[in-house]
């Protein structure tokens, strides 16, 4: 294998994680505005497209495997490699929360909501963001972007944790309001697992880079 056929398969593998990561950011895009809507069509909808983005995962290892037995890549062509299959796995989990969210949708979907969503969808914003921007910073090979995009992270918990507090105070004022506000809780909790994962991902990206993998959920 020449080192130009070598150069294109791994432009080939960037984009098909480059496609994958876009399947994950609408996935939960749609989470979140189905629930918003109560659609349960557009939740549906969600757990569906799952299983093509299971496919993508599968066909993308396969890709990077073959790339690693076939050509033997060393230092930092192994790094970028190794780096791809840790990705996907992120963004595969990242789909499953999408799925968790459409799940809760279908639930409530027949309920009156508690009260207004607003951190909800402004924290998933931030977090549909942070997805975009770290695959591009993984496609660009860009360390100093996927560290400035792990910090937005401390955003999120934030407002995570304002979530939190908010429905606490729901719940013991009034009982009747436990249960909806617990599924609230998931899905803050749901998209915040999201973010940790965007981080996974953006310490891959500088290891691929540096050779050094950083610890960023400190």
């Amino acid at each position: 294998m020449t080192r130009s056929y070598f150069d294109k398969e791994l432009q080939d593998l960037q984009l098909s994680i480059l496609r994958m990561g876009s399947r994950v950011e609408e996935a939960l895009i749609n989470s979140i505005q189905a629930l918003k809507s109560k659609d349960i069509e557009l939740a549906e909808k969600v757990i569906i497209a799952d299983d093509v983005i299971d496919r993508m995962e599968l066909e993308i290892e396969d890709a990077c495997l073959k790339l690693i037995a076939l050509q033997q890549p060393m230092a930092k062509d192994l790094r970028i490699i190794a780096t791809s299959l840790k990705i996907i796995t992120d963004l595969e989990r990242m789909a499953d929360h999408a799925v968790d969210i459409a799940k809760i949708t279908k639930r409530l979907a027949n309920e009156k909501y508690i009260k207004e969503l607003i951190d909800i969808p402004r924290m998933a914003e931030i977090v549909t963001e942070m997805v975009r921007d770290s695959i591009d910073a993984y496609v660009n090979q860009d360390a100093e972007k996927a560290k400035e995009i792990s910090e937005r992270d401390d955003i999120v918990d934030g407002i995570h944790s304002q979530i939190f507090r908010e429905l606490l105070v729901l719940m013991m004022e009034d009982p009747k309001k436990i249960n909806q506000s617990t599924s609230f809780l998931f899905v803050s909790q749901y998209i915040e697992r999201v973010a940790d994962h965007v981080t996974n991902i953006c310490e891959w990206i500088i290891y691929a880079n540096t050779g050094i993998h950083p610890d960023l959920n400190e």
